[in-house]
């Protein structure tokens, strides 16, 4: 006896969801891990005094954010693959903690706005001096120009003449940017204050998403334990 219908359907996007967790997770992870084991970064872990610093808590959470969804996949998968309903509760049980969590971090993210940005400056400043003292390291520069690209911002001047990761810019837009841009530290501050809802809005939405997970894991252990059920009795009729 199959699953019906809705089950199917569950099966598939838990599936999914999955697999999209496991290559966030997996990019979370490696990236942290670098950081953390980079000959570039390694000393900035072995100093005490800057075990507080935004960069070494930004590191740890990377690490730790990515390997708590890697174990989340691993019991989703398994229970969605394999029917089993014991995975399949662990997995509904994270969903919901992560989901609680998500809530949570944005509400504190909105209502600490200012103390954010202020960190992710930091965290910001602290990969840009690494670069600089690397000497141009090829994986730090791809962080830079990612950050770059997405806020349209250069560097901690602006300044794109005298900017020394100019090569991680974006292209300017008008004949002024060709000069200076935004610098970096003061865009990402600015974003978090004026953009706090926005941000908030995107740790509720990604939490709807673990709630629908969360359903669709629900219907699958109820139509599960249904058709075990029914095999159950079936075999006590026959037998």
């Amino acid at each position: 006896m199959a699953l019906d219908g809705c089950g199917l359907v569950c099966k598939y996007i838990l599936v999914l969801f999955n697999i999209i967790f496991a290559v966030v997770g997996f990019a979370l992870l490696g990236l942290g891990l670098w950081l953390r084991f980079s000959n570039n970064t390694r000393g900035i872990f072995e100093v005490e005094a800057l075990n507080s610093s935004a960069f070494v808590v930004g590191v740890t959470v990377l690490i730790a954010l990515g390997s708590v969804m890697l174990i989340v996949v691993v019991f989703g998968d398994y229970g969605a693959c394999n029917e089993k309903r014991c995975a399949l509760q662990v997995f509904s049980a994270l969903l919901a903690i992560l989901a609680g969590a998500e809530v949570v971090f944005g509400v504190l993210a909105y209502s600490k706005r200012y103390e954010v940005g202020a960190s992710m400056a930091e965290f910001y400043a602290s990969i840009y001096t690494l670069y600089v003292t690397s000497g141009g390291d090829a994986a730090i520069g791809v962080t830079l120009k990612f950050v770059h690209e997405m806020l349209h911002c250069c560097g901690v001047t602006g300044a794109k003449i005298i900017e020394v990761v100019q090569s991680t810019c974006p292209k300017p837009d008008g004949l002024i940017e060709h000069i200076v841009m935004p610098n970096c530290p003061t865009v990402i501050t600015t974003v978090f204050d004026n953009k706090a809802s926005l941000v908030m809005g995107i740790f509720f939405g990604t939490g709807a998403l673990l709630i629908v997970a969360l359903v669709c894991s629900i219907i699958l252990l109820k139509q599960i334990k249904k058709v075990n059920q029914e095999i159950t009795t079936y075999y006590s009729t026959v037998y």
